[in-house]
């Protein structure tokens, strides 16, 4: 059974072509069918909408009413759809990105330019944050997050994996001196995240007589923060040691702001970057070429 808006667009069909069976070719159904349900909604209108003669169909007075009414509901309906299709094909829209911060600033930052080149009609809203994000409640289309996956409801694409290093300024590491254990760490400064998923152990690993060891390592220290880039700025200045991605340190190692610490004892585990987005049958255009367009340069970077 067609809906009051089905009704009107076979009512509005039929007034088009002139007959009954003209606009059953068009919507694809019998003449009989069309007949019914004009029959149907003339029944439950209480009103005559046409007039069948020999020569055609004439609109009784509340027909033309209930025409005028119902073409601009039916157009209403087209344009609406096209508008989203148009939307869908063309990659345009506000497109809405939740990211955590050190993935922002070092990964996402230095491709926007690239990404609103390429698609001019992505109008892009990005907000920065580290805490854990609600995607219906946010209104946000994308959330990248690190760490283990949570929320099974929502759908993901992975975006990279990250090895983890401890790392410290040199100046902290003159004054303080260089750790040679991780038991070393007890007498240190170690920065750590006020998260609840935040736990004040780190891991690592040490090789007895051939085989590999985990140690974690209880760590403390006079700062907690609640993102990882106040923590890389802090470990800079000189405040302490920190546990963070390769991604997000690596430039400072390489120009001599950070040195890594302990790598011998690296037990070489991974912190995964995810996108996520709710797991919708037909993914929006805008969201998709982000997607696609985000793990491209990540795969170029890692390149290089």
């Amino acid at each position: 059974m067609l809906n009051r808006g089905g009704e009107m667009e076979v009512f509005v069909r039929v007034v088009e072509y002139g007959n009954f069976s003209a606009a059953a070719r068009a919507l694809h159904l019998t003449p009989s069918a069309i007949s019914k349900l004009i029959s149907r909604l003339e029944d439950r209108l209480g009103v005559s909408l046409v007039v069948r003669s020999t020569r055609g169909l004439q609109l009784t007075r509340e027909g033309e009413v209930f025409y005028d009414r119902a073409h601009k509901i039916v157009c209403d309906i087209e344009q609406s759809e096209r508008m989203v299709t148009h939307a869908s094909d063309d990659a345009s829209g506000i497109l809405s990105v939740n990211s955590n911060i050190p993935f922002a600033q070092h990964c996402l930052q230095p491709i926007i330019p690239d990404f609103l080149a390429a698609y001019p009609g992505i109008v892009l809203n990005l907000v920065q944050s580290d805490l854990p994000v609600d995607l219906i409640y946010q209104r946000a289309d994308v959330a990248i997050r690190t760490g283990k996956l949570v929320d099974s409801s929502l759908k993901a694409r992975k975006l990279l994996e990250s090895p983890r290093h401890v790392v410290a300024a040199p100046a902290y590491l003159e004054k303080f001196g260089m750790p040679k254990h991780p038991n070393d760490l007890k007498q240190h400064n170690c920065l750590n995240f006020n998260l609840k998923r935040s736990l004040d152990i780190w891991p690592f690993q040490e090789m007895e007589k051939g085989t590999p060891t985990r140690i974690d390592q209880p760590v403390s220290g006079n700062i907690q923060v609640d993102n990882g880039e106040t923590m890389r700025r802090l470990a800079i200045a000189g405040l302490g040691l920190a546990r963070l991605s390769e991604f997000h340190v690596m430039p400072d190692i390489q120009a001599g702001r950070l040195v890594p610490v302990l790598e011998d004892f690296n037990p070489g585990d991974r912190e995964p970057v995810h996108a996520l987005f709710v797991n919708q049958e037909h993914l929006a255009s805008r969201i998709r070429v982000f997607l696609d367009f985000v793990i491209a340069a990540i795969k170029t970077q890692t390149r290089t």
